[in-house]
């Protein structure tokens, strides 16, 4: 996979030192700065959409705006910001992240999901499975993962947004099957992450634990990392299985109001958000293999993605009840981890 990580330590470095914070007020000839701080499978999606924005602002301006990035696992890069990381903008991959950032120091109003449309959920995007070509193991839903002999590759849900949103499709799976029995559904996720063989950090590094070092018969996947993986390394290689029911992925995005307006960069980092939910940014969503928001571009990439049943994050209550409940400590999968 494309190795585009640029650490945090790095960039708040290197924003300090060449003071990159530019007024929105200043001469249209210079150059502002923003800082996009992501989670893991956007590198690409992002390089798509800081070209297309960079050029539209500067015709529409005459300003020239550069956007550097930063990913890695959704809940280390929110904790970098509320560590200082100067993040004008974050797109993260849950909004229980962002709420951190809220609540912590204050950085942006606590009402953030109410800026833009759908939540501030510009793209939704769903988990599915990454198997080896040919399905040698056989593996067509989440039941296939618990069975003896199965090695499960996915993300530690308490750094990555992604491997919160698999474990909670597996457990709405479970929950179905056994009719809100908890102490089956607990028996079955025990069963399953008895199964994984790594626990990376973030979904970047779980998608290059299955591809590049070989590991595991399936990879728990954002959808959109697994057509990417197709995209790089081959449909002769891998295939994805979609199972019988997902969950749908809602990553958010929000401006850091308190940095972006220290920096003198509101306007443009909420054009650039706002920039996503436009024709031209939910065509680079789409074809980036996240699913758009607009209606009629979703009908027009519908062999792209499969219409499946789907839970959503209210069937939990909220990212609050949910992070309680499941990947605080103590919480369902320190339990069912811990002993396994």
């Amino acid at each position: 996979m494309k190795k585009r990580t640029i650490t945090a330590l790095a960039l708040s470095v290197s924003l300090l030192l060449t003071g990159c914070s530019t007024s929105d007020s200043k001469s249209h000839a210079e150059t502002i700065n923003l800082l996009n701080v992501s989670y893991d499978p956007t590198r690409e999606l992002y390089d798509d959409v800081n070209q297309v924005f960079s050029k539209k602002w500067k015709e529409e301006t005459g300003q020239t705006v550069k956007i550097q990035q930063s990913h890695g696992g959704s809940g280390k890069q929110g904790r970098a910001v509320i560590d200082g990381l100067p993040a004008d903008v974050v797109t993260l991959a849950l909004a229980y992240d962002i709420d951190e950032v809220a609540n912590n120091r204050e950085l942006l109003n606590k009402d953030w999901e109410n800026e833009f449309a759908d939540h501030s959920s510009p793209y939704t995007s769903t988990i599915v499975f990454l198997v080896r070509k040919g399905n040698p193991k056989q593996i067509k839903d989440w039941d296939d993962l618990t069975k003896q002999g199965i090695s499960v590759i996915t993300p530690n849900p308490k750094t990555s947004g992604g491997a919160r949103w698999n474990y909670l499709a597996a457990w709405g799976y479970a929950s179905k099957k056994y009719a809100r029995d908890e102490t089956k559904i607990k028996q079955f996720m025990k069963d399953l992450y008895g199964n994984v063989q790594v626990l990376d950090s973030g979904a970047r590094g779980s998608t290059t634990t299955f591809t590049e070092r070989g590991i595991g018969d399936v990879l728990i996947s954002w959808e959109n990392e697994a057509y990417l993986s197709l995209d790089e390394l081959g449909k002769d290689q891998y295939e994805i299985v979609t199972p019988s029911m997902s969950i749908l992925a809602e990553p958010p995005v929000a401006v850091v109001d308190k940095n972006a307006k220290h920096k003198g960069t509101e306007k443009v980092a909420k054009a650039y958000l706002q920039f996503l939910y436009t024709k031209q940014g939910q065509e680079i969503a789409a074809n980036n293999y996240y699913r758009p928001r607009d209606t009629e571009l979703l009908k027009k990439y519908a062999n792209k993605f499969p219409n499946i049943p789907m839970i959503t994050i209210r069937d939990f209550g909220n990212w609050q009840k949910a992070q309680k409940q499941h990947f605080s400590d103590g919480g369902t999968f320190d339990q069912i981890y811990s002993t396994k």
